[in-house]
């Protein structure tokens, strides 16, 4: 055991070097940084410090202990000094731009432009709403070599670590956290520890386009601006998680782990709160902003990115005191859900109110037709999550029983559909109801056959064209859409034809007499009048209307002449003569088989056409 006398001696040794570097009274304390020079000068300090601390916990110590004391709060302040300017040498802000995958295709689901009310401005075209982008991936840092940080990893699952700060300067920080924790200055150590990473992440976040924006910022934005937000934030969120905190969790357990109880994580709640709560409160206010329809994709491309996120989330913010993180992300979450689910409910009730009244021109698809059934092949490709977001039935059945303004889906072959496939289903159901509305405003009843087999023809393809929808709808269902375009377009059929076909019976014609050639001649010819003035007008009014599909025009087309050209050539066989015989025969056959079939070409192009320029030579 040491005498008294040389544990004197060594303190007042120890004591010595301390006020050498004392910056409040000793120049070269206020001119250098102990740290930053000779290895054994640093060396030299931390066992002054640790004689210092000796000192105070001998009873034997002859010297004053007011005397200790002020030593030992000196030394404090100087390594207090010299862990922030540790700190701040090697601290820098991350690389973002090598985080991320510069060839990885930006994350922005295709969206439906619309801002809820269904003007016809706001119908996307099939085009832009062709594909869902990727999600963005983020790579490994490539480590940098040089004083700032190293290029180790530590690696689990999805979350990839870096070394924020060089092993040297990690063993110097947690050299002199240990003297300051053992001395009782743990609250300082941490502040300033916090202070600095804070800026380092704070410049982190500004690198990576995260804005300090309230929740309210957030909903006073227009949703063009928004979109573009939510893009970065999901990409800036998985680099903030996967790298940023977890790399400032693993230094706080480098520097501070074993140095006291909680002292590692209370150093990382410090340094990364508030950051972590900026970062989710941008989520949070889209999670409980108004809902519309348009908002629905990027939603669900949030809702992906966070559940993805949060297994990683509860990585890093396993602790007791980081627990309020690991909550705010999962009840965003759950808003996030929710907040789909509303939405979809909301679309609902937009097909089904949309209130336009103006017939489109030509009986072409309407714009409601394109926009909800883009916007449902978009609902397909997140058929994963929203299959487990979408548990409930659509409202409908006995709610609406005897409600004409409410269309009944009382399909048995929907009976072991998906609740997600019953709500798909439920928006073509009433849209369907909504066009069959739109139909009657048409005064042709002909043009409103066309216009509905136009529609129902371009819901087919859509299901059709998109693998996951026909699958959730189911074929059965299908060919209930496909029977009900067919009879549209047997409905046109009739409605147009069958009154031009009546001209070409031979009721009517006949006469008797034993002088008569068993023909009246005048009523030949007011019946090929009639059929000329007829088909005149159906070509002239047809002509402008507008079949899209090509080859649902081409079959349409085909329909026609295989009813109507073998009508025209018997009756032109059994009567021709007749005409032919009496005067001015060109006034009543204006038209041969040859000019009708090629009139016929005329139909569903969606722009006139003079049929007198279709006429063949007599």
């Amino acid at each position: 055991m040491e005498s008294p006398e040389s544990v004197s001696i060594e303190f007042e040794a120890a004591e010595k070097i301390i006020l050498r570097w004392d910056s409040t009274a000793s120049e070269e304390g206020r001119e250098r940084m102990i740290f930053d020079g000779d290895r054994e000068e640093a060396d030299r300090y931390l066992r002054a410090v640790d004689e210092i601390q000796r000192s105070m916990e001998s009873v034997s110590i002859s010297a004053d202990p007011s005397k200790v004391n002020g030593a030992i709060q000196i030394a404090m302040a100087r390594l207090e000094d010299e862990f922030r300017n540790i700190l701040i040498t090697h601290t820098n802000p991350l690389e973002t731009d090598s985080l991320v995958d510069p060839f990885s295709s930006s994350i922005s689901s295709c969206r439906a432009e619309s801002t809820g009310d269904f003007e016809d401005e706001d119908y996307p075209e099939d085009e832009a709403h062709n594909s869902r982008e990727d999600e963005e991936q983020v790579l490994q840092h490539e480590g940098q070599e040089g004083s700032s940080r190293t290029s180790s990893y530590r690696s689990t699952s999805s979350i990839r670590e870096i070394d924020l700060i060089p092993s040297e300067a990690i063993y110097d920080l947690r050299s002199i956290a240990e003297r300051m924790i053992s001395a009782g200055y743990l609250r300082e150590c941490i502040q300033v520890y916090g202070s600095v990473r804070k800026s380092a992440v704070d410049a982190s976040f500004r690198r990576l386009g995260i804005e300090k924006l309230s929740i309210g910022d957030v909903q006073r934005l227009e949703w063009d601006a928004l979109e573009a937000k939510i893009r970065r934030w999901i990409r800036a969120a998985k680099v903030c998680v996967r790298i940023l905190f977890a790399s400032e969790k693993r230094l706080c357990e480098q520097i501070f782990e074993g140095l006291g109880p909680g002292a590692d994580d209370a150093c990382f709640m410090e340094t990364v709160k508030g950051p972590a709560i900026q970062l989710f409160n941008f989520a949070e206010a889209i999670s409980i902003s108004r809902r519309s329809p348009e908002k629905l994709f990027k939603i669900l491309d949030l809702h992906d990115a966070l559940s993805d996120l949060l297994p990683d989330v509860d990585a890093v913010f396993g602790s007791k005191s980081s627990e309020s993180v690991r909550v705010q992300a999962a009840e965003i979450l759950s808003r996030l859900a929710e907040a789909v689910r509303g939405i979809v409910s909301e679309f609902e009730n937009a097909v089904q109110r949309e209130p336009s009244k103006v017939p489109v021109p030509g009986g072409t698809i309407h714009p409601l037709t394109r926009y909800v059934m883009n916007y449902i092949s978009l609902i397909a490709d997140y058929k994963q999550t929203l299959v487990e977001l979408i548990v409930s039935k659509p409202s409908t059945g006995s709610r609406y029983s005897g409600d004409p303004t409410t269309p009944d889906m009382d399909f048995p072959e929907l009976e072991n559909r998906s609740p997600l496939a019953l709500h798909l289903v439920w928006i073509i159901v009433i849209l369907e109801f909504n066009l069959e509305g739109k139909a009657k405003h048409y005064k042709d009843a002909s043009l409103a056959h066309i216009f509905l087999m136009n529609n129902v023809h371009y819901i087919v393809q859509k299901v059709k064209g998109s693998p996951e929808l026909r699958e959730m709808i189911g074929d059965d269902y299908l060919r209930r859409l496909t029977g009900k375009f067919r009879q549209a377009a047997t409905n046109y059929q009739r409605s147009t034809w069958v009154r031009i076909l009546y001209c070409l019976r031979d009721e009517g014609l006949h006469v008797s007499g034993s002088f008569s050639s068993g023909v009246s001649k005048t009523a030949l010819r007011e019946r090929f009048k009639t059929f000329n003035s007829m088909f005149e007008e159906v070509h002239r009014t047809q002509a402008v209307w507008l079949i899209p599909d090509i080859q649902l025009r081409e079959e349409l087309r085909i329909s026609i002449s295989e009813k109507l050209i073998p009508a025209y050539r018997s009756f032109l066989g059994r009567f021709r003569s007749h005409i032919e015989s009496g005067k001015h025969p060109e006034m009543y056959i204006k038209y041969s088989v040859e000019d009708l079939e090629t009139a016929i070409l005329d139909f569903f192009e969606g722009y006139p056409v003079s049929l007198h320029l279709r006429r063949r030579s007599q």
